[in-house]
């Protein structure tokens, strides 16, 4: 996967354009703030991210955790790395949601030549935590 994003202090646009036609867009997943090693995002919540059961669906939440994490391993690529590929991903969930705005921030745990380590925690519209993820990226060299 090659970086559509700028690499240096890239701008909350270019990261919402950078996703816009691949699943964070479809998603609805928009950006809030990105600073050394922290990204923050959050998913306005629709009929079609939720399960049958009404309760919002666990893959939406990850696909939220997992794109916040996944673009701050782009944003953070150590010098040679030319992208990234989740090598290993969990998610804990604590509670759901049934509407409203859930937000996730994504922090950098670990920044290796090979490997990053990025915890997300996501939040209900109340800020209250729903899930807790953690993901290994795998450093890809040309």
């Amino acid at each position: 996967m090659k970086c559509r994003v700028a690499a240096v202090d890239p701008s909350l646009s270019q990261l919402q354009e950078a996703g816009a036609e691949f699943l964070p867009g479809l998603l609805g997943i928009e950006f809030d703030g990105v600073e050394d090693g922290v990204v923050r995002a959050r998913l306005t919540l629709r009929k079609e991210h939720f399960a049958p059961h009404g309760y919002v669906h666990a893959a939406t939440v990850v696909a939220l955790a997992d794109t916040a994490a996944g673009y701050g391993c782009l944003l953070n690529m150590p010098e040679g790395g030319t992208g990234f590929t989740t090598i290993e991903l969990k998610t804990n969930f604590m509670r759901s949601a049934r509407e409203g705005t859930i937000t996730c921030e994504a922090r950098l745990v670990h920044g290796g030549r090979t490997t990053q380590v990025w915890d997300a925690s996501v939040s209900d519209p109340e800020g209250r935590q729903m899930a807790l993820f953690r993901c290994t990226q795998l450093v890809l060299r040309a």
